[in-house]
């Protein structure tokens, strides 16, 4: 009895559909008419399950300060908590495709989302550095199921003639997360530190489970999927992109030249990947179709989602990281928060109403062009600047960074069904790939970069202060009187002048190096939106020649 309702809950209903109303591909459910009670529900279950997969990274990452010290880990041990969800849920994305295929949704989502159920609860009572990464683990792949569903459920919610609108929407949904987890994290870990944080997790994720549990999508088609080599490739493509992962996420806090296992990393990484690469090329059913892959237009198109994934690391780590460095934390920013989130919100509904498949390079360059022009104000900033200052510009890139996605998710679907059905294990397996990987390097790019130059602003600094001149003897003693009541020694009152003198130093010295980081923001984005004119422009003139040599002929 109980293998029956067990075998029952994780099989699809059975439904008849009209022809028009099949699933698009094997794997994805099918299009029928709902009442409209049912498509509220299917819109609320999206927006639960698509908040629940970016919530569980975003509530850890915006609070890996906190979480350091609540669980007693070193500043490269919590970054790997971030690091560990980037690594499976890029890696996971090239089987569940097929996986999907091959069983139906319905097990797909049950199962990861139970594991991740499991492993949050079990993380509570086994709170160590291990658990934290197993945790973390599921979590990315959980969201990578999550952020599937949530399209999906969107999909239902909307009529046929809008359903393109809600992949824009769907896919929006869980980049609305972060801005939410600074907004209300700060109140959970002041009840209980990092297990509010985890029960608040373990609540969503069984949530999550009801909801898609009670409410099932309409079935979808299945076929044999699977074969023998997609796991050879899944290892080695998987394992080396987890690899690449590690390194871009922890290069930055290690330091690049520090740490030995960076380079065995990517001595073990780069083989792997050829590996794969060259298994796939000679197959005659790939996992991922390297031909197309390798074609003008598709690198075209992850070469200009790499650079928005950069300079959209403007706010998560440049213009916070200031503010940061300015003695503002999370408490002190919340009206900052909510209006990034409502700006983030705001782009979702803009790209999904201003959507035109005929037109959708110029989201993609619009939204990249208004990150160059906000990065450049940030990089006016000084010691006095503070969260009302970040006001505008924050919300604008807010604004782009969900404004770009959907129509870029849409421009590679687009040209991945033009070439066959199968194409779109490839094209969704580089689109998490160039996602993962390049909000990673984005932070590590930006952070090595501010690094440096915060040691070149520092000795410049340095360099120029003179004990003899009266201004900085001025600063001195009066960094000394300031200590004079507690600390009677004239001779160690100069010495904590000196020490206040230096850490003013190394303050501005941090300021300037983040206006330089936004000034590389702002100078890669241009030659981001530029390069996109350019595009545009070309294909432009060439759609007029060969008008007219129709016309001429």
């Amino acid at each position: 009895m109980f293998a029956r309702r067990l075998r029952n809950f994780f099989t699809e209903e059975q439904w008849t559909f009209a022809p028009h109303e099949r699933a698009m591909m094997p794997g994805s459910p099918a299009s029928p008419a709902h009442p409209t009670g049912r498509r509220y529900a299917y819109a609320a279950i999206a927006i639960l399950v698509g908040l629940t997969g970016g919530l569980g990274n975003a509530l850890i990452s915006v609070n890996t300060t906190t979480l350091q010290g609540s669980l007693g880990l070193d500043p490269a041990e919590i970054a790997w908590l971030p690091t560990v969800y980037g690594m499976t849920n890029t890696s996971i994305n090239l089987l569940l495709i097929k996986f999907r295929q091959q069983y139906g949704l319905r097990p797909f989502t049950m199962i990861f989302l139970g594991l991740y159920v499991l492993l949050t609860f079990a993380h509570l009572f086994v709170h160590d550095f291990w658990s934290a990464i197993a945790v973390r683990a599921a979590s990315g792949m959980a969201a990578a199921a999550l952020s599937t569903l949530s399209l999906y459920y969107i999909m239902q919610a909307l009529p046929a003639k809008w359903r393109l609108k809600g992949v824009v929407l769907g896919i929006g949904i869980p980049q609305c997360a972060l801005p939410l987890a600074r907004l209300f994290s700060p109140d959970l870990l002041a009840m209980s530190q990092w297990r509010a944080l985890y029960l608040f997790e373990l609540g969503l994720a069984l949530a999550s489970f009801a909801a898609v549990a009670w409410l099932r999508l309409p079935p979808t088609e299945r076929k044999q999927a699977f074969e023998p080599l997609d796991f050879v490739t899944f290892v080695l493509f998987g394992g080396s992109v987890a690899l690449f992962a590690a390194v871009l996420g922890e290069g930055r806090i290690v330091w690049w030249t520090e740490a030995r296992w960076i380079g065995w990393a990517l001595i073990a990484a780069i083989p792997m990947f050829a590996a794969a690469l060259a298994i796939e090329h000679g197959r005659a059913n790939p996992l991922l179709n390297t031909r197309w892959l390798g074609s003008a237009d598709i690198l075209r198109f992850t070469i200009v989602t790499i650079m928005a994934r950069i300079v959209l690391s403007e706010q998560t780590f440049a213009a916070v990281g200031l503010l940061n460095t300015l003695g503002q934390n999370n408490d002190q920013l919340g009206p900052l928060f909510a209006i990034i989130f409502l700006a983030s919100v705001a782009g979702v509904v803009a790209s999904a109403v201003t959507l035109n498949v005929e037109r959708l390079t110029h989201p993609i360059m619009l939204a990249i062009g208004l990150v160059a022009v906000a990065a450049f104000v940030d990089s006016f900033s000084t010691s006095l600047t503070r969260a009302p200052q970040f006001y505008l510009t924050q919300a604008v890139i807010a604004f782009a960074a969900t404004f770009f996605l959907g129509p870029a998710l849409l421009f590679g679907m687009t040209r991945a069904l033009q070439q066959g059905a199968g194409h779109i294990i490839s094209f969704i397996a580089l689109f998490g790939i160039v996602n993962s990987i390049g909000g990673l390097g984005g932070a590590a790019l930006l952070g090595t970069y501010q690094t440096i130059a915060e040691k070149a602003h520092s000795a410049a600094i340095v360099q120029s202060i003179d004990p003899t001149d009266p201004q900085v003897a001025a600063r001195l003693a009066a960094g000394g009187a300031g200590v004079a009541r507690v600390v009677g020694d004239p001779t160690l009152r100069a010495a904590e002048g000196g020490a206040l003198l230096s850490q003013t130093a190394t303050r501005e010295a941090n300021v300037l190096a983040y206006n330089d980081t936004f000034r590389l923001i702002a100078v890669l984005a241009a030659l981001t939106t530029l390069y996109l004119a350019f595009l545009l422009a070309r294909r432009s003139w060439r759609a007029r020649r060969a008008a007219m040599i129709e016309a001429a002929t």
